[in-house]
């Protein structure tokens, strides 16, 4: 097990190389000031989409798909990995996460819109789209396509569900003293029931659990920041001086600060990746700068918001250690806590009692069950995609998602988050290039929503104005 975890691990920082983290800072850059920054620009308008009531047989309602997305996207990427990207990197990883979050949110709307604008209803009725499409029709390269759709299996189908569960286990036996694997048996149990329903059963589940446990959650954190607000601006001065290796512990970790940040960012809300594109896909609305728009929203909800919490709850309770790139600690406060989940646990514990360890635990249930369905769902596109809608091919991949997801109940965890993040840094490395040469299409999407909003229309698209041929009927409307 120590040669498999040395070797993933080897993997990992080959995938992860600070060429990936440019590149992600760099086309999330560009994309901003290509369309003078639409994250910020339309923030009014995406929170009033969010109530549009689109919805047909055919998809799902846009909040829906905004929900499916957050559910998948607030997972253990905000809670265990914000701490260990502060314990690789310094609390100055935070600021960079802040960073990829602002420029990666028009990632976010070039991703989801152009998912949007290439979809295609399949046999069952049903919409589906995401990067494979968008790369076969919009840039004409079918095997680069199909190279994206067997990335995109192998990453949330195989190598991302067992973080979820690996520290959903974790947590369990803290608060309980329970049996990991028997923990993780009765999750898969649970989730074979949910997976092997529809994108629409998934959705009604996610609208009803994403808005409640990131509640919960946030309100936590505001309680803490109350108790504790005399220390925020020493925390703020911290994060900021040591983002730019100018702390006097923690300068020397700068390249860490920067790469992890950026790292753990992209885990946490999956800006540049693909996976919103997958399920925006199946979204019914008038317009895809519409969805583009929401799903930039999510990126704010899941790493501003839930990020931002653990972060907090971690650095004003100073429930953290950091080392440096050759392992050596720095700083040294929790006494051996091993860094991850139990950092927020502990927190919390110390701040409420030992019962909010417990309540933890349910909530991470919450964050676990609806990343897991996302996950299944995208990797169910992407084989629907390879297969032409095989439905035992859908079954297989069922299956090896949930053999996947127990793999992490019995598998350690350094090696169980390096196959996440070798998972999370193909779909990166795919993906992010693909929406940089589209980005002239998804720019005139926006142009184009922008000008018919400016004649007072109710924006909708016209796919032959943009060159998009739409053989499956997709954008036809009664």
């Amino acid at each position: 097990m120590e040669a498999f975890s040395q070797f993933v691990g080897h993997v990992d920082s080959m995938i992860w190389s600070m060429v990936l983290v440019l590149l992600c800072l760099g086309v999330g850059l560009y994309l901003s000031i290509r369309m003078k920054f639409p994250q910020i620009r339309f923030l009014k308008e995406m929170v009033h989409l969010l109530g549009a009531k689109e919805e047909s047989e055919n998809g799902i309602t846009p909040f829906q798909a905004f929900a499916t997305t957050v559910g998948a996207r607030v997972g253990m990427g905000n809670i265990a990995g914000v701490a260990s990207a502060i314990y690789f990197g310094g609390p100055g990883s935070v600021f960079w996460m802040w960073i990829i979050t602002l420029i990666g949110a028009a990632s976010a709307y070039t991703e989801s819109a152009l998912g949007q604008a290439y979809k295609v209803k399949n046999p069952d009725g049903e919409y589906m789209g995401g990067p494979a499409y968008y790369i076969e029709k919009g840039l004409k390269c079918k095997p680069y396509a199909i190279l994206f759709a067997m990335v995109a299996f192998l990453g949330p189908g195989f190598l991302m569900p067992g973080v979820q569960i690996n520290s959903l286990v974790t947590v369990f036996e803290e608060a309980f003293s329970v049996n990991k694997i028997l923990v993780g048996a009765i999750c898969c149990v649970i989730l074979g029931i949910v997976v092997y329903g529809s994108i629409k059963r998934i959705a009604k589940i996610a609208e009803m659990l994403a808005p409640v446990m990131c509640g919960i959650y946030i309100v936590a954190a505001v309680v803490i920041l109350g108790l504790n607000i005399t220390k925020l601006p020493g925390i703020l001065g911290m994060v900021v001086s040591s983002a730019f290796g100018k702390h006097a512990v923690f300068g020397g970790i700068l390249g860490s600060a920067v790469s992890w940040g950026v790292k753990r960012g992209i885990y946490s809300n999956e800006a540049g990746m693909g996976c919103g594109a997958i399920v925006s896909a199946a979204a019914e609305c008038s317009h895809p700068a519409k969805q583009g728009l929401i799903q930039s929203f999510s990126i704010y909800v899941d790493t501003l918001f839930i990020g931002t919490a653990t972060a907090l709850i971690i650095l004003l309770t100073g429930t953290f250690d950091v080392c440096d790139g050759a392992g050596n600690l720095l700083l040294d406060q929790t006494g051996g806590i091993e860094a991850g989940i139990k950092w927020t646990q502990y927190a919390l514990m110390n701040t409420y009692g030992t019962w909010s360890g417990k309540a933890l635990a349910i909530i991470i249930v919450l964050f676990v069950f609806t990343s897991m369905t996302g996950y299944c769902y995208q990797a169910e596109a992407n084989i629907r995609y390879l297969t032409h809608n095989s439905k035992l091919a859908v079954n297989i991949c069922r299956a090896v998602f949930l053999s996947a997801s127990f793999f992490g109940a019995i598998v350690n965890a350094d090696a169980i988050w390096s196959m996440g993040d070798i998972g999370y840094g193909l779909m990166a490395w795919a993906n992010i290039i693909a929406i940089a040469l589209l980005a002239p299409k998804a720019s005139a999407i926006l142009e184009d929503y922008e000008q018919q909003k400016k004649e007072g229309k109710n924006p909708v698209f016209d796919p032959a104005k943009f060159g998009i041929e739409d053989e499956t009927g997709a954008w036809k409307r009664k």
